[in-house]
């Protein structure tokens, strides 16, 4: 802050505190004339209402003018401790970053107190422990619910993670890598490679993969296509790759949805998502809480969600 900013706060605070000193002083003068009563000396507004009701100026009570004093004097004791007359920093030397650090500090001290019961514990045994998932869906609701919906099934574009079908594998380590280290998926636009027909045999293809054929689209040419320039990714028979995150494409369940457009959409102009990496911002024991929560939603279901994949594969 330069001096002029500074000064322009300053003198005029100041200037204030001073005025309203000189007001209360000035209003708790006596008026009128020695001998005379306090009605008779007591000096009137001017106003008067049915002739004789009239409106005096007295001095303020003095209970009520020692409230204002301490008041000031309290404004004043303030002005000296902490920061308030421009780039003054005050006697105590506070500021806003100063005390948001000490909280933050104290909050990080408690939560690793409350934490330290699970931090040798590895992602299955947190897994098993209830009040370790317990605490893991505390941390997914306030981090991952956002994306991954309240109860973890995911929608169009962000996974389900209740079911059984997983991109990246579902062994702990490779779950607790992907909170994290966050992860990067990317599907390659392949309309300007296949043309529009070609975008239709594969999709053709792709479609014959989970059991659903479609008159459109030669389904030969589809698998020679999908052979060629697929297979490295998703496998040759198309069950997908957990090492890249290639989907399984012979599910009924579709990331991006399991509709003939959305998967042609997929084919044609690609597909990118990221999964943000958490470790920095949860640390080590939050980000096994959360893996061993994680697992403990798709342990609960044995078998893929029959509602979900019905959804997703809908034409």
């Amino acid at each position: 802050m330069s001096d002029f900013v500074s000064a322009l706060i300053s003198v005029p605070t100041l200037v204030n505190i001073a005025a309203v000193l000189w007001l209360l002083w000035w209003t708790s003068r006596r008026r009128g004339e020695p001998g005379k009563t306090a009605t008779d000396q007591a000096e009137t507004t001017g106003h008067v209402w049915d002739g004789d009701l009239m409106e005096y100026n007295k001095p303020l009570p003095r209970w009520w003018l020692v409230l204002f004093v301490l008041t000031v004097i309290f404004g004043l004791v303030y002005l000296a401790l902490y920061p308030g007359l421009g780039s003054y920093a005050g006697a105590k030397k506070w500021t806003q970053e100063s005390q948001y650090r000490a909280q933050s500090e104290a909050a990080e001290a408690l939560l690793a107190r409350s934490l330290a019961p699970f931090a040798t514990q590895s992602v299955e045994a947190l897994a098993s422990d209830p009040a370790a998932v317990t605490r893991g869906r505390n941390i997914f609701l306030n981090n991952c619910a956002g994306c991954h919906g309240s109860d973890g099934r995911g929608a169009p574009g962000f996974p389900n993670l209740a079911d059984q079908d997983w991109l990246w594998g579902n062994a702990p380590d490779a779950v607790l890598a992907s909170i994290q280290q966050g992860r990067t998926g990317v599907m390659p636009a392949w309309g300007p490679v296949l043309g529009d027909a070609g975008v239709e045999d594969m999709l053709a293809y792709v479609m014959s993969l989970s059991g659903r054929r479609l008159p459109a689209g030669d389904v030969a040419r589809g698998k020679q296509k999908f052979a060629e320039i697929c297979a490295a990714c998703h496998g040759p028979e198309g069950r997908g790759n957990p090492l890249l995150g290639a989907p399984n494409l012979t599910d009924s369940i579709w990331l991006h949805g399991g509709s003939v457009a959305a998967v042609r959409d997929s084919i044609a102009k690609g597909r990118q998502g990221q999964m943000p990496a958490h470790a920095d911002m949860l640390g080590e024991v939050r980000t096994k809480l959360l893996a061993a929560y994680v697992l403990s939603l798709s342990a609960k279901e044995k078998s893929p969600p029959t509602l979900a994949s019905a959804e997703r594969a809908a034409p």
